[in-house]
């Protein structure tokens, strides 16, 4: 016995109400639908058109992909959600997945593995055509999962030790090198690179090229301290700590990434030191506001709504079929200088 139609409930057309409609059958209409459009005449593609137009006919999505093997869902994990970089990145993705016909999920694991196991095994399990990450770090079980599913994988700024995935990130070394030259043309004698702890290779990378730079001018002091994002107490005892042994210098702070940038402006403020005149302040990612605070704060700007784009599209080659070895595509960054920088 057919189930009744509520009053005033909506009647979703099928694919058969619009091939009665448009006088064909259903198989020309599926090729209408499923980019065959050249098998049929131009009196029939009209036909066709007119009446999905007039029945407002919707595809099932779900019934297409059981039919082609692809749910053309891509999901998007990230490790953090409110960073600006984060933000840049998915816009990015977003819009190149808009181009390709394909539909974004998108998951923050909020720096936390567990999270990140969690949505890595979900994706999975929607059957998602693959996935761009952006990783926290994955462990062991997470990788041999993943290998064994044979799910396309496009990793951004983050690599996976013993994982072989295409990596998108920015050039490091490349950016590293930049800003701490800036720092030392500008006549800066003490620098201070503060960094979260380097448990993913980005950081890793920027302080050891730091470093490295730093012992090329054995007359210039360079440090290190290493930082949980939201420990005030402990990055405000670190910068007094830096400012108190080095007050006969002129000094800078250099930040990995824009969240603690953010962090240590507020904790300047508190130490009420001004960068600019007290202190010189850079930090990595460009932020909206950099140049609205203060004198303004000097930025490493990272292209990166592009890399999110570049991510969407390697993957889909790999979804496509394309067995190349896994490669690093790297970008360039852009210093951008402001006053917190400025020469004495």
């Amino acid at each position: 016995m057919s189930k009744k139609q509520e009053p005033g409930a909506a009647v979703r057309a099928t694919i058969r109400d619009v091939a009665s409609a448009a006088k064909t059958g259903k198989t020309s209409v599926s090729r209408y639908l499923n980019g065959e459009q050249h098998l049929l005449s131009d009196s029939l593609k009209e036909r066709i058109g007119r009446a999905i137009s007039l029945l407002d006919y919707q595809p099932s999505q779900m019934a297409r992909s059981l039919k082609s093997g692809q749910t053309r869902l891509i999901g998007l994990i990230l490790a953090d959600i409110t960073n600006p970089y984060s933000v840049d990145v998915m816009r990015g993705v977003e819009a190149a997945c808009r181009q390709e016909g394909l539909t974004l999920l998108v998951c923050n694991t909020n720096n936390e593995l567990d999270q990140e196991k969690h949505y890595l095994q979900l994706l999975s399990s929607y059957r998602v055509d693959g996935i761009v990450v952006n990783a926290v770090g994955m462990r062991e079980a997470a990788i041999s999962t993943l290998q064994q599913a044979n799910l396309p994988m496009v990793l951004i700024d983050r690599k996976v030790a013993n994982f072989a995935c295409d990596v998108i990130g920015l050039k490091n070394e490349e950016a590293t090198q930049l800003m701490t030259d800036h720092l030392v043309q500008q006549g800066f004698e003490a620098l201070l690179f503060v960094s979260e702890p380097a448990t993913v290779n980005t950081r890793f990378d920027r302080l050891r090229t730091f470093l490295q730079r730093m012992q090329q001018s054995p007359q210039l002091t360079g440090e290190q301290g290493e930082i949980e994002l939201y420990n005030t107490e402990g990055l405000d005892n670190l910068l007094r700590d830096f400012v108190t042994r080095h007050a006969d210098k002129h000094k800078a702070v250099m930040c990995v990434n824009g969240a603690l940038t953010l962090q240590v402006a507020r904790a300047m403020q508190r130490l009420n030191l001004r960068w600019g005149p007290d202190i010189g302040l850079s930090g990595f990612d460009e932020l909206v506001w950099a140049d609205l605070a203060g004198v303004g704060i000097t930025t490493l700007k990272q292209p990166t709504y592009d890399m999110g784009v570049a991510a969407l599209r390697q993957l889909v080659t790999r979804i496509q079929g394309n067995t190349e070895p896994v490669k690093d595509l790297e970008f360039s960054g852009e210093l951008v200088a402001r006053g917190s920088t400025a020469a004495r």
